[in-house]
């Protein structure tokens, strides 16, 4: 699944999205069957269309699978003799929980300590992209974006913290609407308790 945009004759850009239409076609007739069980009619005109455009927001929600996070990151790897502390804080995610296929979204809070190298700062906001573009959990989550980027980079530590609203708590279940799951994973340097203290501070602050 590929996105692009085309330029328009007024100089406007209207985004062209490219699915597999094989898999399309069979989640659409999928979701086709499942109205029918859940009661509705199909081939009401509200719902027509719904199993083409179910079919292809799943494979927009989901398009994580055919990224691959460690290449994101090596793409822009560069030599940099920078020692403390890279930080890019309140990274917007949205992602679906695998237990019910729900969303769960809110804010990722990345930083690392370069050994060496550094990467793009946008590449490490893909890496979170392409992991949770998938259907997750947000402890795996996070150990994922920790992992990734200090297997790639080799750095002398990596902290990741996520806070996020799950509406499998918020429209089922419990139905807690003010609940925030707080997520967080640490390597290396962020082991020691003033340099996490450190990275908890900044993510905390506004220094706007």
């Amino acid at each position: 699944m590929k996105f692009s945009l085309n330029k328009l004759d007024n100089g406007g850009y209207s985004k062209v999205e490219h699915y597999n239409t094989e898999n399309v076609e069979k989640l659409a007739t999928n979701y086709h069957d499942i109205l029918g069980l859940l009661g509705e009619d199909p081939s009401r005109e509200g719902l027509e269309k719904t199993p083409i455009r179910v079919a292809k927001a799943m494979q927009f929600l989901t398009q994580g699978y055919n990224m691959n996070p460690e290449e994101i990151l090596s793409s822009a790897k560069f030599k940099e003799d920078y020692r403390q502390m890279v930080i890019v804080k309140d990274i917007e995610l949205y992602s679906l929980c695998e237990h019910h296929m729900l969303p769960f979204f809110g804010k990722a809070h990345v930083a690392y300590i370069p050994n060496g190298y550094i990467t793009g700062l946008s590449k490490i906001a893909r890496v979170v992209e392409a992991f949770s573009r998938r259907l997750q959990v947000q402890e795996r989550l996070t150990l994922q974006i920790k992992e990734c980027i200090q297997n790639t980079l080799n750095p002398l530590g990596v902290a990741v913290v996520i806070e996020a609203t799950h509406m499998c708590m918020v429209m089922r279940g419990i139905e807690k609407q003010n609940s925030v799951t707080t997520t967080s994973d640490f390597t290396g340097a962020f082991e020691k308790v003033a340099t996490r203290e450190e990275f908890i501070r900044l993510i905390s602050s506004d220094l706007s």
